[in-house]
This record gives C-alpha cells, sequence and structure tokens, in this order.
C-alpha cells in the first residue's frame, strides 16, 4: 500500500479547521449593545444597573488598562429557532487562547445574577434548549480589560503591571455579540475529529491502530459535503463510530482526571481582580456542572471560597449546592496554596489550620490531602505538618519543571525531616491544566516512572493560572477517551478516589526523603525583598503579639483576648504567602499593595502587643522576651540609655541592668569584647574574627565581601537565577568612610559606606556587643540597579561536609560538594533565620532577619585548609514582570556567630528575629510556659480557637536529636492533651504530668502540640 499519511492528515486538519469548526453554530442574530465605562475601580452591580449607557457598535476599541466596562446586551430569539438550542456568543476581541491574562467578562441577569463568563475558550452563555422562540435576552456584561502582560512571552519590560503606570488607551477591539444556534451534530464532529486526530499522530508508524484511524478519517472526509457540513454530519460521524468504539487494551494506563482552575491569587493581576476572577470561573464551572452529571471539579484555596462567599452570594449558593451533589471537592485544605518553602513553621500550620478548618464548617468536608501543583519546591516539613493536619496524601506538579535532573519517580512515599511520611503524587501529564490532548495523553503514558508496578496516575484539567476551569470541550473529550483503543483509560474522578486506588495498588512505593528541591525559579528566595521583610516580621509579630495577649489574658483581670483581630490578621499574611505574592513573582502593582499590607499589619500587631502589655499594669520598666530562649543582651531603653539584662524565655524582667563579664573594648578598626576579636580592614571588609574562647581565626578569606553579579537568567527574570551569574562580578572594595560610631563598654560599633553602580549606597553598622559572639551587620541599602544581585561572603575556616540550614520546625543538611548534578543543581537554596557550616568541634552560623537565599561552597586553600564560603543573596534587581522590583530602600541586619553549635545557632535565630521589647508593666507575671530539658523549643503560645480559655502550646526538637524536658505551665494545671494542627485530641496520644507540668519526649524535629487546660 502506498504510504499517504501526509495528504491525508492535512486534508482533514484543513477540512476541520475551515469547514467544520465556523460551521458549529449553523444561524446568528446580532444583540443590541450599549456600553458604560465604570470611572476607577470595579463598582457593585447595582452601581452598573443604574448607570447611563450608550450605544456600542461592533469592532469598536474598548477598554483602559485595569478598566471595567459594562455591556448591556438585548435580543430576541427568532421565532424560526424553536426547538433549536440557541446560547449567546461573545467575543471581547481576545487575544491567543490563554483566558487568564486579558479580557474576561461575567454576564449578569437584570436582577443582579451571574450566569456565566466568557474568555477566549469559553464565549458561549446557555439560552434554551430547546428553545421556544421569541425568548427576550436581557444581560449585563461586567467586563475586565486587564492587560496582556505575557504578550512578549516575558521578553520586554512593560509598564501596563501597574495601574499607575498603564495609561489609559483601550486594550481590545470588540468582535462579536451574538445569538446564535448550536449545530450539535457539527459540535459532536469536531470534537470526534479531535479525539481521533490527537490519538492517531501520537501513535507509532509500525501500530496498525494508526493506520486504521488514518484510513477511516480519509473515508470520513469523503462522507463530508462541504457545501452542507451540517446535513451530512451525522453520516461523517457514522463513518468514525467503529474507530471510536473499539474498547482500550486491557492493560491501558489509567488517567483520573480531576476537574481543576488554577487561579493564582495574584500574579500578573492584583489581588481585587482575582476576587472577580473567582466569580467567573466558579460561575462556569457550576454552569459545566449542570451540563454533565459525570464532572468533578476539584478547588483549593479556601481564601477564594471566602471572597466568593462575601462577593457573589449567588455563586456561593451555586458551589455549595454542587458540594452536596459530589461533583465540587473542596481539596488542599490551606488557606491559599503558599509557596513550598518560604513561610515559617507557624505559618505552614496554620494554612492547614484555617483553609481545613473552613471546609469543614460550611462544607462540612474534611479534605484529606494537600494540593499544591504549582509552588516553587517544597520543604521538608510538609509530611508531618500535613499528616498532623489529618491529611493523608500530597500532590505536585512544578518538580517536572527540574532544569538538570529528571526526578525519578511518580508515585512515592514522601519522608519528611522527622520520619513522617504522606503518599504523594506527581502527575506524568506534566501540567495542572490538561486539555485531554493526543499529545498529553500520550505523555503521561510514556512519562510515568511506576509501569510495571502502577497503572494509573492523576490529571487535572481545565485552563488555568488566570482561572478558566474546564469546558465543555475537555469534557467531551474525556468522554471520547474513556476506553478508547490507543489511548490510555480517563475516568472523571474524585482525587480521594485516585489516591485510595494508587496507594491500594502500590502501598510500597518507593521513598523519597528531605525537601522536593525545584531545579528552577531559584531566585524566588530574593526577589522583592521587601515582600520578603514583611512575611518574616509579620510572622514574629504575630508570634508576640500571642504570647503577651495569652500572658494578659491569665493574669490581667478584664482583659479580653482579641480573638477576631489575630485571626483576620493571621489570614491577611497568610494570604500573602501565596506562591507568586511572597516569591516576589508578581506584577508591580501587586508588590505595592503588598507592602503597605504589611506597614498595615505590623502597626496593627503593635497595638494588640502593647495593649497586652500595658494591661499588666503600670510600674516599673520591664524587658519582655518572647524568644523561647533565655537571652543575656544589651538593650536600649526609651531614652536611648543601653542597659544589659537577663531575660528568661517568653517571660519578661526588671530593666534594672547588670554589669556584663564580657564589655567591648575599640581600638582603632578593632572590636573586641573578650570572646572574639573583629578586625575591619581599609576596604572595609573583615580581615580577621578570632575566636579567643577556642582560639581560632574563623575566616579563611576576606569577611563581609559584598559582591555585585550581572543577573540576567535565560527566561523567568524575576523567577530566576541561572548558574553564569557566578561569571561576572565586581567586589565592592573602595569604601566611602570607615568610621568608629561606637566605643561604649557595652557596644562597640564600625559604620562602613559604600557607594556604587547606578547611584546605589550602602551603609553597613558592624555591631560587637558585651558578652555576646555575635557579630551584627546592620545594612541600609539605597538600590538602584538593574539585572543585578548583590550578595555577602562569608568565607569560614572550616572543613564542613554540609551545610545545615533552617527550615520550618528544624533544618536541612546539604553537602558541600558537587559530586552528582543533583548537588550541583543547588547552586542557591533557601533557608530561614540561619545557615550553619561546621566542623568536629567547632561551627559557624550566618544568620539573618529577612533573607532566605543562599549558597554554600567550598574550596581548598594553598595551605591546605579547607574554606567553606557561606553568602547570602541581598538584593536583586529584576525587570520583569515588574520594572521597578526592588528599587528603593532597604533596611535588615544579617550575623556571623563564630563558635555555634546547632542550638546556640537555633537561639540567636530567635534573638534576632525577635528583638528584646522595652516596656512599662506592674509584677513580674510567671510566663504562660518554660520548658526544662534541651532541646524542646516552643514555638507557638496562644489560647485555644474555640474560646475555651485552655492555652495551645506548639513545640518541636530543635536540634536533630532526642529531646526530653517537662514544660511547665505558669499557671494551675487541671489537665493536658495531646492534639492535631486544628487543636483536637488525639485519642493514641497520652500525656504524662510531672510535678505540675508536661513531660515531653520528642524525636528528631517531631512537632507536638499540647491543649492545656486551665485549673
Amino acid at each position: 500500500m502506498h504510504d499517504e499519511s501526509r495528504r491525508i492528515e492535512e486534508r482533514v486538519q484543513r477540512a476541520h479547521d475551515q469547514r467544520i469548526k465556523p460551521a458549529i453554530y449553523a444561524a446568528t442574530a446580532p444583540f443590541e449593545v450599549e456600553a458604560w465605562q465604570a470611572p476607577g475601580e470595579p463598582v457593585p452591580f447595582e452601581e452598573a444597573a443604574a448607570a447611563r449607557y450608550a450605544p456600542f457598535a461592533m469592532d469598536t476599541p474598548w477598554g483602559p488598562p485595569w478598566g471595567t466596562t459594562w455591556f448591556r446586551m438585548r435580543g430576541r430569539v427568532p421565532a424560526e429557532w424553536a426547538g433549536k438550542r440557541v446560547e449567546a456568543v461573545i467575543d471581547l476581541g481576545f487575544v491567543g487562547d490563554w483566558p487568564g491574562n486579558q479580557a474576561e467578562a461575567l454576564v449578569h441577569l437584570p436582577d443582579g445574577r451571574p450566569l456565566k463568563a466568557v474568555n477566549p475558550l469559553n464565549q458561549y452563555v446557555p439560552i434554551a434548549n430547546p428553545a421556544t422562540g421569541g425568548e427576550e435576552i436581557d444581560y449585563l456584561v461586567e467586563a475586565a480589560s486587564n492587560p496582556d502582560i505575557l504578550k512578549d512571552n516575558f521578553s520586554k519590560v512593560t509598564p501596563m503591571g501597574d495601574k499607575l503606570t498603564a495609561g489609559s488607551a483601550p486594550l481590545y477591539t470588540f468582535q462579536r455579540a451574538d445569538l446564535a444556534v448550536l449545530d450539535e451534530e457539527v459540535f459532536h464532529l469536531d470534537l470526534d475529529l479531535q479525539v481521533l486526530l490527537g490519538v492517531m499522530v501520537h501513535l507509532g508508524e509500525h501500530e496498525p491502530r494508526r493506520h486504521e484511524i488514518l484510513h477511516t478519517l480519509d473515508r470520513a472526509m469523503d462522507a463530508l459535503d462541504l457545501d452542507d457540513v451540517s446535513g451530512s454530519a451525522a453520516a461523517v460521524r457514522a463513518v468514525l463510530a467503529p474507530v471510536l468504539a473499539k474498547p482500550a487494551h486491557a492493560s491501558a494506563h489509567t488517567v483520573s482526571g480531576v476537574g481543576h482552575a488554577h487561579i493564582d491569587s495574584a500574579w500578573l493581576w492584583p489581588i481585587r481582580e482575582t476576587k472577580r476572577k473567582t466569580s467567573r470561573t466558579f460561575s462556569n464551572v457550576t454552569a459545566l456542572a449542570d451540563e454533565y452529571d459525570d464532572f468533578i471539579f476539584a478547588c483549593s484555596q479556601a481564601q477564594q471560597y471566602e471572597w466568593v462567599r462575601d462577593n457573589y452570594p449567588h455563586v456561593w449558593a451555586r458551589i455549595q449546592d454542587s458540594v452536596k451533589k459530589g461533583q465540587w471537592a473542596p481539596v488542599g485544605g490551606m488557606w491559599v496554596e503558599a509557596d513550598g518553602n518560604l513561610p515559617g513553621g507557624e505559618a505552614i500550620a496554620r494554612q492547614l489550620i484555617h483553609g481545613k478548618r473552613f471546609f469543614i464548617e460550611h462544607f462540612g468536608v474534611e479534605t484529606k490531602g494537600v494540593w499544591l501543583p504549582d509552588s516553587f519546591g517544597y520543604t521538608a516539613a510538609y509530611p508531618q505538618l500535613a499528616k498532623l493536619a489529618g491529611n493523608d496524601w500530597f500532590l505536585t506538579q512544578k518538580i517536572s519543571w527540574n532544569q538538570t535532573n529528571k526526578f525519578p519517580h511518580h508515585t512515592f512515599w514522601w519522608e519528611g525531616i522527622d520520619g513522617t511520611r504522606i503518599f504523594t503524587h506527581f502527575p506524568p501529564v506534566d501540567t495542572y491544566n490538561a486539555r485531554f490532548s493526543g499529545e498529553e495523553m500520550d505523555r503521561a503514558v510514556r512519562n510515568y516512572s511506576e509501569k510495571g508496578v502502577g497503572t494509573r496516575s492523576l490529571a487535572p484539567f481545565g485552563w488555568g493560572d488566570g482561572g478558566g476551569g474546564p469546558t465543555r470541550e475537555i469534557m467531551e473529550r474525556a468522554r471520547r477517551l474513556a476506553d478508547l483503543e490507543g489511548s490510555p483509560k480517563v475516568v472523571v474522578e474524585h482525587p480521594d478516589e485516585f489516591f485510595a486506588k494508587a496507594r491500594a495498588e502500590y502501598e510500597d512505593a518507593p521513598v523519597w526523603v528531605g525537601e522536593l528541591y525545584l531545579e528552577l525559579h531559584r531566585a524566588t528566595y530574593t526577589s522583592q525583598a521587601r515582600t520578603k521583610q514583611g512575611n518574616r516580621r509579620s510572622e514574629h509579630k504575630l508570634r508576640e503579639a500571642e504570647l503577651w495577649a495569652t500572658t494578659a489574658a491569665l493574669h490581667a483581670p478584664g482583659y479580653s483576648y482579641p480573638y477576631e483581630k489575630l485571626d483576620r490578621l493571621w489570614k491577611t499574611v497568610l494570604l500573602h504567602q501565596f506562591h507568586d505574592i511572597l516569591p516576589g513573582s508578581s506584577i508591580a502593582w501587586v508588590h505595592r499593595e503588598a507592602e503597605a499590607e504589611y506597614a498595615r499589619v505590623a502597626e496593627e500587631l503593635e497595638v494588640l502587643t502593647a495593649e497586652a502589655v500595658a494591661a499588666l499594669g503600670a510600674g516599673d520598666t520591664r524587658v519582655f522576651n518572647t524568644s523561647p530562649f533565655d537571652r543575656a543582651e544589651v538593650v536600649r531603653t526609651s531614652e536611648g540609655a543601653l542597659a544589659y539584662v537577663r531575660v528568661p524565655a517568653n517571660g519578661s524582667a526588671s530593666l534594672t541592668g547588670t554589669e556584663p563579664a564580657q564589655p567591648v573594648r575599640v581600638s582603632g578598626r578593632v572590636l573586641d569584647n573578650g570572646l572574639v576579636r573583629v578586625e575591619v580592614a581599609e576596604d572595609g571588609t573583615l580581615s580577621s574574627v578570632f575566636d579567643q574562647r577556642f582560639g581560632r581565626e574563623v575566616l579563611g578569606d576576606k569577611g563581609n565581601l559584598l559582591r555585585l553579579h550581572t543577573d540576567l537568567p535565560n527566561y523567568w527574570d524575576a523567577w530566576d537565577i541561572d548558574k553564569h551569574y557566578k561569571n561576572r562580578y565586581t567586589d565592592l572594595l573602595e569604601p566611602t568612610s570607615v568610621e568608629v560610631v561606637s566605643d561604649d563598654p557595652l557596644t562597640g560599633a564600625i559604620r562602613v559606606t559604600r557607594s556604587f553602580g547606578k547611584g546605589s549606597k550602602i551603609t553597613q553598622t558592624i555591631t560587637l556587643r558585651a558578652d555576646s559572639p555575635r557579630i551584627d551587620f546592620e545594612t541600609e541599602i539605597d538600590w538602584h540597579e538593574a539585572e543585578k544581585i548583590l550578595k555577602a561572603a562569608f568565607p569560614v575556616d572550616v572543613r564542613a561536609a554540609h551545610s545545615s540550614a533552617e527550615i520550618q520546625f528544624g533544618h536541612v543538611q546539604r553537602p558541600t560538594h558537587t559530586n552528582t548534578t543533583w548537588e550541583a543543581a543547588r547552586f542557591e537554596v533557601p533557608g530561614h533565620r540561619w545557615v550553619h557550616v561546621g566542623e568536629p568541634g567547632y561551627g559557624v552560623a550566618v544568620i539573618n532577619d529577612s533573607t532566605y537565599g543562599h549558597d554554600v561552597s567550598r574550596t581548598v586553600r594553598e595551605d591546605g585548609g579547607t574554606t567553606t564560603t557561606v553568602r547570602l543573596s541581598l538584593v536583586r534587581a529584576p525587570r520583569i514582570p515588574d520594572p521597578e522590583a526592588d528599587q528603593g530602600e532597604h533596611r535588615f541586619t544579617y550575623s556571623l556567630l563564630p563558635g555555634a553549635s546547632i542550638e546556640d545557632t537555633v537561639a540567636e535565630g530567635y534573638s534576632l528575629n525577635l528583638p528584646l521589647r522595652v516596656a512599662d508593666a506592674a509584677g513580674a507575671p510567671e510566663p504562660v510556659v518554660s520548658v526544662d530539658g534541651q532541646g524542646v523549643t516552643v514555638e507557638a503560645v496562644k489560647l485555644a480557637d474555640d474560646g475555651s480559655g485552655d492555652v495551645v502550646v506548639r513545640l518541636y526538637e530543635s536540634g536533630g536529636g532526642r529531646a526530653h524536658g517537662v514544660l511547665r505551665p505558669g499557671f494551675p494545671l487541671a489537665g493536658a492533651q495531646v492534639t492535631d494542627l486544628l487543636e483536637r485530641p488525639l485519642e493514641d496520644e497520652t500525656v504524662e504530668l510531672s510535678d505540675g507540668g508536661v513531660a515531653v519526649s520528642l524525636r528528631p524535629f517531631q512537632v507536638l502540640t499540647l491543649r492545656l487546660r486551665r485549673g
């Protein structure tokens, strides 16, 4: 037989594109359209309904950037359309085929009820099936003219990312607003051809099935009347029916399809637009559920549900109905799909707590899995926290984006730092926006790593990132692929069902231990430094407010614990941990608002903390320590004087100062407190840090070396830092000034000022305090660089086989060598408050109060010694998607801690991030809780969320070993329970009371939540 594959494929493709697809709508009649441009920000429906509209013609430009235009559309279904399926078809002037980053609209009835949204791939609104003819149609359409930030594929800088810089010229030209008759036979023919072509082209040339489909398609085209597509569509479908009816092979892979609409809570649009995106997408989804009984939609992010509940009650009611019918599956159990690396441990706990409680309260559904397809890597703390929140499974997708190494599993057990394992799946379809195309189905099978032991994988389907969700076309493809030879079987089902089946057939799945590191998007640990600083400080201020509010509730008669305010502030912080806000990958508008929100949160938390402390009564000036460690530190009083004080963990002490054992001496550019001697070179770097306790030099080269690198990644500017950044740099070795600014016995300080680049300036105050080996670098930067990254390096004279970086409720160890591509790919890594490197008997830590990006490397010197270099990524200057990212002023502190054990490092990490508070208060209330025993670290102290007055304490083992101790409450204890994160008792966990306290025994990095009942 002659090979006519090319002829047939081209024949079918042209007939499909040029004849069949245009014939899907058999008849049309235009709407009468009027328009009203809303001034400024979006307005409520009632205001739009009362506005004065002007006539509007098709092919007219409309929509300034970030504007809202309301269109009134009126029409009558022609009498001759009776008995037919009639729809409205609206094309706002869509560009491309991605629904999330351009014009979108929500169609309302005159009474304000939302019907459905329209976007490029979902332009219809159902009217009648069948129509009676003569129906009067009156719509109010809220159209958002959001700019296409992806217009140049992230290759050009754009001012469109903020309404302050985007201008006012119209972005779109309205193309179509019609009543139309859907020709269902042609509609289904279109889908038949799509599916068969998709399956065929991905079968091998040697497959008989490929040629069977090919020649059937050729015969089908013979049955197509090009002059009467509608009249011949049934005949064409009859030719195709036998090949569509052939069942899949018995051993065919099964793809569990789950409807999905990934909606970034902010990204290339502001939060206010996401509130509208949720209403549009959820309207579409509930409409689709009405049309397809077998449709199931999985949706995460409790925050988005709350927005719909508060702003779109009609849509909210439809969601509740869909949940009851089993077609809508709340999943994920988190407040938002947060970044997977940067939120603190308590913040991830609260993400799970608030998310799961929302779904339990509003739907009676307890979610069973963590749904995080799109975050940029995942902390090794997740398995334990997920399980403690009552979850059984974890889903991610993003690891498929690895730049260097292919992740070896798709279904596996993920083991966290404490040993907890959770059943995890990573869909081989390699997308969370599947459409059931032939390419995707082929990839799912070809890519699946578990062949021979597993038979199924999951595919989240529907348009996403900017929302949109599943469409009827996707559902129709799923139906055709349910049991079709040449394709995997597709079944639409709840993700809980998929995970139950996958686990049942593969209980002994392989184990992956430790973090799920994404070998891409490493710059998200650094971009938009002020956003990251706002998060870090908010987390610590929330801890502080909760501790002192609890103290006041226990000891101050008449004080009322601020449940509602703390709940609201936590949710604000959790929202901004979304995986395109906290990582710094959003447009300028998003980060401008985030900085303002963090400032508001800080101000409100400062008031709450001050009120709690004041409730303890006026009297002596006291120092309050929110850290879980006892501290002896220098503080500055409200009058500006210095004092040296000792304060217990989670407690307070009188400001009455004591004399330090080791005062500071300043001589020239040398700071010496008897513990360490710090020498500052003429170029402003550290020429020596001598640890007098151990009699050894700490540095292996210049310390606090500031290096400015060229930083132009290959593609995703705000997201990526590529390895070649290391090859071009300038060391900042020409200071403007180096001067002593404090020679007090309690604090010695030298200030170094530098100017560089395009008008940038950095001022660093190097401070050594009495009785402390910690050296602080208080830093102010006025940053005006573009496509650069600034790093601070500490080359230390230790031969460290690995570095230890703090993560949530513990730390991870990473090799300092690059023996394999897996280690080499970790050239930029996340850490929280500290990174520690050491050799047996001696360690050094680098601590920070707002930095997350680090790199650690190792070299051997000519003298045979080894220098291990820890570098902090301080600030970047990407220009896409925010052209002004990180420009302007930054203030932060990082520190060098010589001679540090892990325990020392943990304590100093808390100290730097939780400054001592000086305030007037009467008396000396006992700390709410104290701990006897090392390694047991208190992370959170609060009152129980149910208003019972019980005290909830979350603690963990922080050193990586076994820990035993006694938790002693500062109040009469009537009883104690071990609970899950949601403060529900764990029946199989018992508590041993010991001498008025609670005996605690923890495995390495174990998190424990205790509920203490007051006597």
